[in-house]
């Protein structure tokens, strides 16, 4: 006892929630933040808007790759060491983003960048859950989530802003106050705990990481180009698919059998958080699949601008920022499986919800469900996260936060791929089941064109304009029922979840798994 009276006095956990939800706050905006001034920066050095998407996948592959080796890294250099390198690579990184002149140049940055934010959330994560004591661990992750769940969702309203105000270069220049106030807090308040001091890792898995790194890489490029190039109609995918499965088998065979393997995947055994991966990659395809279909529907079919479409989605972080701490609470008071379960259910209408609209909808006519889908995202999230690593060890936190993100990052990757699919297949199959009805005894199109051919020529224009025009409207009327599938879809895959939800334990934690770390 009076060893322990002796002690440095432990910081406030808040005050530790803070320093690491700045760091998580920024890694997690700059996911989304760029994509809305990937026209500008296109423009800016002379990129086609193909080659200019190259400038979010090299982030996410970096970012992914670094993921599940966090853990390791922060055995071998000390926690707090490595959590303060990456974010002083990120900051430095973001500067050469916002200064870069060429493609080449800001592709090498953003690789760079998105290697130095790999290691920021799992970091945070275990940090955070190790501060507090578990009957409190469910408000810290709420507060975690704030970065998390409204980030992704404030990053096209602020990057359009920018964008628009200023300059496409501010969405990475933004970083570095951000960065230096995380850095100073960070080395203020963060320790490292005992069993990280005291850390033997091994020598590096090198042969795991190089097969970590080109399936992620294969995985990455796949969803990135696959619809472009009509998929498995392209010779090239077919052999990144092979290329891709290969490597994916061999890392796990390599993992399981190394005596100091990069993830410890033995984790899965967990049943808990074995679900728990599982249901936060289905999330992670819905959610992010909402938050890329929104903003292009406005964009795409109504006509917004890049800054208006992202305010017509923000209320989405206004509902998730007004119901976190409520859920932080009852976290703790309450079985999650319930919270679970009525999160699944509230996104599950909002996307049905989502799924009535029409070419005749205001700016705010989706305020409600865009709300309740920020209130339906945190009812899941901080359960989840809490629910899956409960019954896991401290020592175990910072390997399962990493697989943990990693699975919602993979789970994020591949619902954008999904739904950017459905949109561009199924506007080809309701053209096709449209075009039925454009016959002369449909009296529904005969009046559209004799519409339209009393504007064309009242306008100096030919008959022919006037089928053009009655052609683009088809046309949106296609795409837009190809939209209403997506909804749908990831409505039926929010009701999926919940059977999962069933098979999950009680969140019991282990006693003694309290804060060694501070």
């Amino acid at each position: 006892m009076n060893s322990q009276a002796t002690k440095t006095p432990a910081p406030n956990p808040w005050l530790i929630a803070v320093s690491v939800m700045l760091a998580t706050f920024m890694e997690v905006l700059d996911t989304s933040i760029a994509s809305v001034a990937l026209p500008y920066i296109a423009g800016s050095v002379s990129a086609t808007n193909d080659e200019a998407t190259w400038v979010l996948t090299s982030y996410l592959v970096a970012n992914a790759i670094v993921l599940p080796a966090s853990s390791w890294f922060s055995q071998r250099f000390g926690r707090k060491r490595f959590l303060l390198s990456c974010i002083v690579v990120f900051t430095v990184a973001s500067f050469a983003c916002g200064a870069a002149d060429s493609l080449a140049m800001i592709l090498i940055a953003r690789a760079v960048q998105g290697a130095g934010g790999g290691a920021l959330q799992p970091l945070s994560q275990s940090i955070l859950l190790e501060s507090f004591p578990p009957h409190k661990r469910g408000q810290a992750m709420a507060f975690y989530g704030l970065g998390v769940v409204v980030a992704p969702v404030l990053g096209p309203t602020v990057g359009g802003w920018l964008t628009d105000t200023y300059s496409w270069r501010w969405a990475f220049y933004i970083n570095i106050p951000v960065g230096i106030l995380a850095t100073l807090m960070i080395m203020r308040y963060v320790h490292d705990p005992d069993y990280i001091k005291d850390a033997k890792p091994g020598r590096f898995d090198g042969i795991g990481f190089g097969l970590l790194a080109v399936w992620l890489g294969a995985l990455q490029i796949v969803l990135d180009k696959g619809q472009e190039d009509d998929w498995f109609g392209a010779t090239w995918i077919r052999w990144a698919v092979a290329i891709l499965a290969v490597t994916f088998v061999s890392f796990l065979w390599w993992e399981l059998r190394e005596k100091n393997p990069l993830v410890r995947l033995r984790v899965l055994l967990n049943r808990n958080f074995a679900l728990g991966c599982t249901l936060i990659a289905l999330f992670g395809g819905v959610i992010y699949g909402i938050i890329t279909l929104l903003p292009l529907l406005y964009q795409e079919l109504l006509g917004y601008n890049a800054m208006d479409a992202g305010m017509a989605v923000s209320p989405r972080g206004l509902g998730s920022f007004l119901v976190m701490p409520l859920i932080g609470i009852l976290s703790s008071k309450i079985d999650n499986r319930y919270l679970l379960v009525l999160g699944f259910i509230i996104f599950g209408v909002c996307s049905l919800w989502f799924g009535h609209v029409d070419l005749a909808i205001s700016q705010w006519s989706f305020l409600t469900p865009i709300v309740l889908s920020g209130l339906g995202a945190s009812m899941i999230f901080v359960p989840l996260a809490t629910t899956s690593m409960a019954s896991l060890p401290n020592e175990q936190m910072g390997n399962a936060a990493g697989i943990f993100n990693l699975m919602r990052n993979i789970g994020g990757s591949v619902g954008i791929s999904i739904v950017n699919t459905i949109v561009a297949r199924h506007e080809q199959l309701h053209r096709v089941e449209m075009a039925h009805h454009l016959t002369a005894s449909n009296p529904r199109l005969v009046e559209m064109l004799h519409g339209a051919t009393a504007l064309t020529t009242r306008a100096g224009g030919t008959v022919q304009q006037a089928y053009g025009l009655v052609n683009n409207i088809y046309g949106q009327q296609a795409r837009l029922l190809a939209y209403v599938d997506d909804f749908q879809y990831m409505a039926l895959a929010c009701f999926l979840c919940i059977p999962l939800v069933l098979f999950l334990k009680k969140a019991k934690p282990r006693k003694g798994a309290i804060s060694a770390a501070h």
